[in-house]
């Protein structure tokens, strides 16, 4: 009888594992979605703003970057884990803060550029689907761009952002 129910246990703990995996799997089809609509790849992919989006360093970031005026010149970030050159060492909840509320882990706010306003609306679920997308990407070394202070002019290309 013991032999049963270690069967049993063990066939539970199977479907288990599986319905995890296929939850898991549903979360991240589901982030991916959010981050089409979201246009997250047409600032945040190399060519992107160009108009010749670089398919395989999709979400890599970019080295054409955008004047906002009085800030200086903004490069869009590495959306991939990276470690060292995007959000690799960023928590779920770090992701999510700021993706929701504009703010990184280093205090710093995210420029107007980034819709975070309108993310802010996101539900709890659509929150933890976009960041179990963007965490499950490969990760691909690419550093853009510093930031520049205002009145400086960055080395590569660059778009003006209008003034309201």
């Amino acid at each position: 009888m013991t032999w049963l129910r270690t069967a049993v246990f063990a066939a539970l703990g199977t479907f288990a594992a599986g319905a995890a995996a296929a939850q898991n799997a549903d979360t991240i089809r589901r982030g991916e979605y959010l981050a089409r609509i979201m246009d997250c790849g047409g600032c945040h992919t190399p060519g992107a703003l160009a108009g010749q989006p670089d398919q395989a360093r999709a979400l890599a970031g970019s080295s054409i970057g955008f004047e906002v005026p009085n800030l200086g010149y903004i490069f869009p970030p590495n959306l991939t884990p990276d470690a060292d050159t995007g959000l690799g060492r960023w928590t779920a909840a770090q992701m999510t803060a700021a993706i929701r509320t504009g703010h990184r882990p280093d205090g710093r706010i995210l420029v107007p550029v980034m819709p975070w306003p309108s993310y802010a609306a996101l539900t709890d679920a659509d929150a933890e689907a976009l960041v179990a997308y963007l965490r499950g990407l490969a990760p691909i070394r690419n550093q853009v761009p510093a930031m520049t202070g205002a009145g400086a002019r960055p080395g590569g290309p660059y778009l003006t952002v209008a003034q309201p």
